[in-house]
């Protein structure tokens, strides 16, 4: 499975409908504290397997579920995964060129391998996260300023 692979499409309502019913019921699964679960899967001839679960695999589980009940696509990456440059211009919701100016400027940390750039996942979540408390602190700034002015916001 190619866990950098973005979602194919969104949820259809009866799959969003499922994920939700499903969440609950894991949601009260997870509220024993234990590192471990175990869960019976029915294969299509209804034959139970048992399937031996670290609590944390739950966890995302439950987590996918809820953004998917939410009607959102869901994808998996590995926190230690290293993103090409086009990858992670996909997560930031920008464009390559505008990712590789970033890259130049030393915004985001990389590594070559050849002549390619590799950005670890990591390093640009962070940077995510940098951009979006300035943008929040930006909006909040500018709501307090609209305020001041009595601008009706």
């Amino acid at each position: 499975m190619n866990t950098l692979a973005a979602p194919k499409s969104l949820p259809s309502k009866a799959e969003a409908a499922l994920a939700r019913e499903s969440g609950q019921v894991l949601s009260k699964i997870l509220q024993a504290r234990t590192d471990t679960r175990q869960i019976d899967i029915r294969d299509a001839q209804g034959a139970a397997q048992t399937v031996r679960l670290p609590a944390a695999a739950l966890r995302l589980l439950l987590d996918a579920l809820t953004e998917i009940g939410q009607g959102n696509a869901v994808s998996v990456i590995p926190i230690h995964a290293e993103l090409t440059t086009q990858e992670a211009a996909d997560l930031l919701n920008v464009s390559r060129p505008f990712l590789v100016r970033l890259l130049d400027k030393g915004d985001i940390p990389f590594h070559k391998i050849g002549t390619h750039r590799r950005l670890r996942y990591q390093d640009v979540i962070a940077y995510k996260k940098r951009i979006d408390a300035r943008r929040r602190k930006a909006l909040t700034e500018l709501a307090a300023q609209a305020q001041e002015l009595g601008m009706g916001y």
